[in-house]
């Protein structure tokens, strides 16, 4: 289990992790959301032992991270860069990377690599940003850790081989309980990957919920009238206790995000006996949108 309590991080005098409290149970796959400087970086460094917390603890199984070298054996950070080591081969990385972990697995490696088929011999700095990234994933999971942590690491993937990628990490998850955090812009990824999400904004904890539980207290509705004179105001929703996240009327028809009890959100809306009214499933990208929408940031300055 990881846990962080209470953390804090500054840099300077920006403070990028404020009162963070979170947990991620062993075995998950837990996805940080956020816009650009939200503190997601910062956690994942936190978590790999690179930053010291000036508050609070950041816990693996009840152990400080930091300055923990038998802990950070059984972790493995990718992040966003490609620079590194580019002067060696991916033989050389190999046994670097191997002088490092214990538990670093030859079989897995030459598995790896043989799906992958990059070349051994040659330097990394003659490498595509998608041949760095494999190289690095074959790394990864070849060092057999408990723990990765993943920091926009499918960025310069082509489609093929963010699938062929993503199935190797599923596979090592399923095969030994891998524990996994992703930050990534790519919503439908992370929809695809993860079992559980946390939303950052301005180094503070929005929400952190499993993405079952996330998807089933916010709901998506489609309403109209029979008769135009029922029009209903979004002041009017939220005198009944809904929590509205977003409000549009198009036409003679209601598009609403509520979050809330489903039997509450229908109840509230049955005394209007609207003609149409349907609940339409969101996906993790609605829901980041309409969370932001709140927060009052503009989702359009988002790189996907």
């Amino acid at each position: 289990m990881i846990e962080l309590k209470n953390v804090t991080k500054a840099f300077k005098a920006h403070k990028a992790l404020d009162n963070v409290d979170m947990t991620i149970n062993k075995g998950s796959v837990y996805g940080l959301l956020g816009s650009n400087g939200a503190g997601k970086s910062t956690i994942l460094r936190l978590l790999s032992g690179i930053y010291r917390q000036e508050g609070g603890e950041v816990l693996i199984e009840g152990k400080p991270v930091y300055d923990n070298v038998e802990l950070k054996q059984r972790i493995f950070f990718i992040n966003d860069e490609t620079v590194q080591f580019t002067s060696y081969t991916l033989n050389n990385l190999k046994d670097l990377y191997k002088s490092y972990y214990p538990n670093f697995s030859e079989e897995i490696f030459e598995k790896l690599k043989t799906k992958i088929n990059l070349p051994t011999n040659r330097k990394i700095s003659t490498f595509s940003k998608g041949m760095k990234r494999q190289a690095i994933f074959i790394i990864a999971l070849a060092c057999n850790t408990d723990y990765l942590l993943l920091d926009e690491a499918f960025d310069g993937l082509d489609p093929t081989m963010r699938i062929i990628v993503r199935q190797m990490l599923v596979d090592a998850m399923i095969e030994r309980n891998l524990t996994v955090v992703i930050s990534s812009h790519n919503l439908k990824e992370m929809n695809d990957l993860c079992d559980t999400v946390g939303l950052l904004h301005n180094g503070k904890i929005i929400f952190s919920s499993e993405l079952d539980n996330l998807k089933g207290d916010i709901h998506k509705l489609q309403l109209a009238f029979s008769d135009n004179t029922q029009e209903i105001t979004r002041e009017q929703l939220e005198e009944t206790g809904l929590e509205i996240l977003h409000f549009e009327k198009n036409m003679s028809v209601y598009h609403i995000i509520v979050k809330g009890d489903i039997d509450t959100v229908k109840a509230a809306f049955a005394v209007k006996k609207p003609t149409i009214f349907d609940i339409v499933p969101l996906t993790l990208e609605e829901i980041f949108i309409y969370e932001m929408e709140v927060l009052g940031y503009d989702y359009s300055d988002i790189n996907d």
